[in-house]
């Protein structure tokens, strides 16, 4: 515990503050301000709260200390951490990969009795510190996943995963038996010690295979911020009896969530429709849920195309997603020079082939988009 105290002592945390702008190429090659603390370990204190502005601005408090870069790259940020953590209580909360912590820091408030597990005794103790430091209690555990499990005899109301999802090599890991902690091995250990388990996973993974492979599963919720999809997280219930709910949400916009189940998404056939008065372009959380048809459904909206995710309606709606006044043009009415932003969807050029094609610049207040209708090939300018 002597490296906290080197690090957090108030002539070192000054001179940290002072250097958050600082080069740190150049910084490291200074001489040693203080001889009982390496300027790599300064620097990797300056590199955190760097992140921790952006991504956890919770930490931004005197005496926290930040990991290595790797671990704060790992790590859920407050918002997404928050979003997980409404509506949850109760009175036994265990986290098996506690990592820095973020995500165990809010789902775990509302929760009598929390236990940290984390197998890198380093940073375990970082996030040990950290809590005293932000006045939270925790029973901290160094230990491997599978022996915690193997002896444990406590039942739990959350149980929470964030799996590595790389291997020894740093390469990226997609299957759920890839994974370490390997979810398919310990799922029934999970179901049988915990009223509810909570699992977060790449953004990138396929939710059909989810559905599959994974067993209890109550939700599926894809978080995005910003309308870039940043989580996957299932939740699981013992023997849940509730038809599967996909949730999509869109944080830091005011876009509204959506929900549904995915027999209501095969049930639906859309209506299509030419381009109205409104186009309708669905939020990155939307389109990974795969709810093509039943969107359609819920906003009152006509589809362009089967195979073309926008959609049209005469009247404006509330909608998860971007939301255009358009008009219909001709190739003949784009004049050389033009700004625009570009969209293709459904549509054989990109917008970068398109830009080259008609001599476009890029930017400017309004888009064209590149697309097709049931009637072909459509050009379309917002207004």
């Amino acid at each position: 515990m002597r490296f906290f105290q080197k690090i957090t002592a108030p002539e070192v945390q000054k001179y940290i503050s002072e250097n958050l702008t600082s080069d740190l190429t150049k910084l490291l090659l200074k001489k040693l301000p203080f001889p009982e603390v390496s300027m790599q370990e300064i620097a990797q204190q300056i590199k955190g709260k760097q992140i921790a502005a952006k991504k956890f601005p919770f930490l931004l408090k005197e005496n926290i200390v930040f990991p290595p870069h790797l671990n704060l790259e790992q790590a859920s940020s407050e918002s997404t951490a928050k979003e997980k953590a409404k509506n949850l209580s109760g009175r036994a909360f265990l986290d098996l990969t506690c990592g820095f912590g973020i995500d165990a820091y809010f789902l775990s408030q509302n929760f009598n009795e929390v236990t940290l597990l984390e197998q890198n005794k380093d940073l375990l103790e970082i996030v040990q510190h950290n809590w005293k430091t932000l006045g939270r209690e925790a029973n901290f555990i160094n230990e491997n996943l599978e022996h915690f499990l193997e002896i444990n005899e406590k039942q739990f109301d959350l149980i929470y995963l964030d799996p590595a999802r790389r291997d020894k090599d740093h390469r990226k890991k997609f299957l759920l038996s890839d994974l370490s902690p390997n979810i398919l091995e310990n799922q029934d250990k999970l179901l049988s010690i915990s009223k509810k388990t909570m699992i977060k996973l790449s953004p990138l993974i396929d939710l059909k295979y989810l559905q599959t492979a994974v067993k209890s599963i109550d939700e599926i919720e894809i978080i995005a911020v910003k309308n870039e999809v940043k989580e996957i997280v299932l939740h699981l219930i013992p023997n849940t009896e509730n038809k599967l709910k996909i949730t999509t949400k869109n944080l830091n916009t005011e876009e509204p969530n959506f929900s549904f189940s995915p027999e209501e998404e095969s049930a639906v056939i859309p209506d299509f429709s030419d381009i109205l008065e409104y186009l309708y372009i669905p939020n990155n959380a939307v389109l990974k849920s795969g709810a093509f048809n039943l969107i359609s459904k819920k906003f009152g909206l006509k589809k362009l195309h089967p195979n073309t995710h926008l959609y049209t309606s005469d009247n404006m709606a509330d909608f998860c997603g971007r939301v255009f006044k358009v008009k219909e043009i001709s190739a003949k009415e784009i004049k050389k020079g033009d700004a625009f932003n570009i969209i293709s969807k459904n549509h054989p050029l990109s917008p970068e082939q398109i830009k080259t094609k008609y001599k476009l610049k890029k930017g400017g207040e309004h888009y064209l988009i590149f697309t097709q209708s049931k009637k072909g090939k459509v050009i379309l300018q917002t207004l």
